[in-house]
């Protein structure tokens, strides 16, 4: 494809077609899209690099017609654009088959895979070989606080890419990593997820075993060595040579805690301490793979352990959104039942600091149709308070979840009852930890209006 052609992207605003859409535009690309669910960061991440976004998925919108239609997969037969797309005879390509063709064919691509982490290890990891000088280009599915964008094409070969393992589009029902050919492949995990297209975690593994098999002889494998499915998988076949990274002794390169430091050993690895800002053993894991895989490609661990100290997290991952009255409102992206219990844990209070109170929306194809919510409980028993929305077409009742909880937990189907109700209650020293993978109607800003409202004596609308 030649440069300063019109391409059109439908779904535009997903993490994964808002930063493909920055790539194109850099590549010398005329890009615009469209979509229904425009929320920031991806929709002001957009606007500020000049993109323009339509609402909406009218057939009026290809009027001119564009050299190159991308369609997400969120997209589906029936509407209305991408009948008219097909009607026309308009050329059209999914998401990762573009990027593979266009961006990644001649690149070192490292992966990042699993069913939680991507976000944080792949930002993490492109910020260390950016310290370390190799200029990378990268997709990252969040906006990552040490770069402007989510995503660039970079100034070397290296490229560091998110690697999700939901479909490409309604055409291509394999899983989008199958395109990526990456030479450094990290599996972080693998748990049964996105549950509308995977029927089980067999299912999910098959895919992850397709991925492996594109791993070149002369690639690297950096695999979560403490996980049965796992190990599994890559007993299924593997042709490329396989490190182990995890808290067990089996592993290759092993994770420990020792007082409130963790400390990685392994092959001439004594005992190299992680000093970074952020918490949590599930972070620390995503920390230990993303030197492993900056090792690959040269970077020494020194280098990769200084980068650690100066790297400032992901918008939407335990993000400090504001604080009114001693009351402190946090963004988080975590939507299966294992993260959400990682993210709580990660910030339970300290004795003598005030509560924990977790905001959940249960919004995600796999929450809705209620796979998970019988591990939910338990993902939740860390938060002092739980209070949970009933979005529209759910196919269970989250009533059933505060039945299991027990008096602390609560729940809403209107936004403005939940966001008045949690105000009312919320105390200095609480931290309100919101959680969803979508906008929430902008809980957040909400919340905080509202708790400054009160602080003042203003009376809620």
């Amino acid at each position: 494809m030649v440069a300063d052609m019109h391409i059109h992207i439908l779904g535009i605003c997903g993490t994964f077609m808002g930063s493909l859409a920055l790539l194109a535009r850099e590549a010398g690309h005329r890009v615009t899209g469209c979509d229904v669910n425009v929320y920031p960061p991806m929709s002001t991440l957009l606007e500020e690099q000049g993109i323009v976004v339509v609402q909406g998925y009218d057939a009026g919108q290809l009027d001119p017609e564009p050299d190159r239609v991308v369609i997400g997969n969120a997209l589906s037969r029936g509407n209305p654009l991408v009948e008219a797309v097909l009607d026309r005879g308009l050329a059209y390509t999914s998401g990762p088959q573009w990027l593979a063709e266009h961006i990644l064919h001649d690149r070192w691509v490292l992966a990042i895979s699993g069913t939680h982490g991507k976000t944080t290890t792949a930002a993490l990891l492109a910020w260390m070989l950016e310290s370390a000088g190799l200029k990378p280009g990268f997709l990252i599915g969040g906006v990552p606080a040490n770069f402007p964008v989510s995503a660039r094409l970079g100034g070397s070969p290296v490229f560091v890419i998110e690697a999700d393992e939901y479909d490409c589009a309604f055409f291509d029902k394999r899983s989008k990593f199958v395109h990526f050919r990456p030479r450094t492949l990290v599996i972080n995990n693998l748990e049964h997820d996105h549950a509308d297209i995977f029927p089980d975690l067999a299912a999910i593994q098959r895919q992850f075993h397709h991925l492996v098999r594109t791993v070149p002889r002369s690639g690297l494998i950096i695999a979560n060595g403490d996980q049965v499915s796992v190990r599994e998988t890559l007993a299924m076949g593997c042709w490329s040579e396989v490190i182990s990274s995890g808290q067990q002794a089996v592993n290759t390169y092993r994770l420990q805690q020792r007082g409130d430091a963790h400390v990685l050993t392994g092959p001439n690895i004594e005992a190299a301490e992680l000093r970074w800002a952020m918490s949590g053993a599930h972070n620390a894991s995503n920390a230990v793979n993303a030197l492993l895989a900056a090792r690959h490609v040269g970077v020494r661990l020194e280098d990769g352990l200084a980068a650690l100290g100066s790297f400032r997290g992901i918008r939407r991952r335990q993000e400090l959104r504001g604080e009114v009255g001693g009351v402190e409102v946090y963004d988080d992206f975590a939507h299966h039942p294992t993260a959400i219990a990682a993210t709580i844990e990660s910030m339970r209070p300290a004795p003598g600091r005030g509560r924990l109170i977790a905001v959940l929306e249960p919004r995600s194809n796999t929450m809705r149709l209620g796979t998970h919510r019988e591990a939910l409980p338990d993902s939740l028993a860390g938060a002092e308070r739980v209070w949970l929305y009933q979005s529209p077409g759910m196919d269970w009742s989250v009533a059933e979840l505060c039945a299991v909880l027990g008096s602390r937990a609560d729940w809403r189907d209107d936004i403005d009852a939940l966001v008045q109700t949690i105000v009312a209650e919320a105390r200095p020293g609480d931290r309100l930890l919101v959680m969803s993978n979508g906008g929430f109607d902008n809980i957040h800003e909400r919340l905080l209006a509202g708790l400054a409202e009160r602080r003042t004596g203003a009376s809620m609308p």
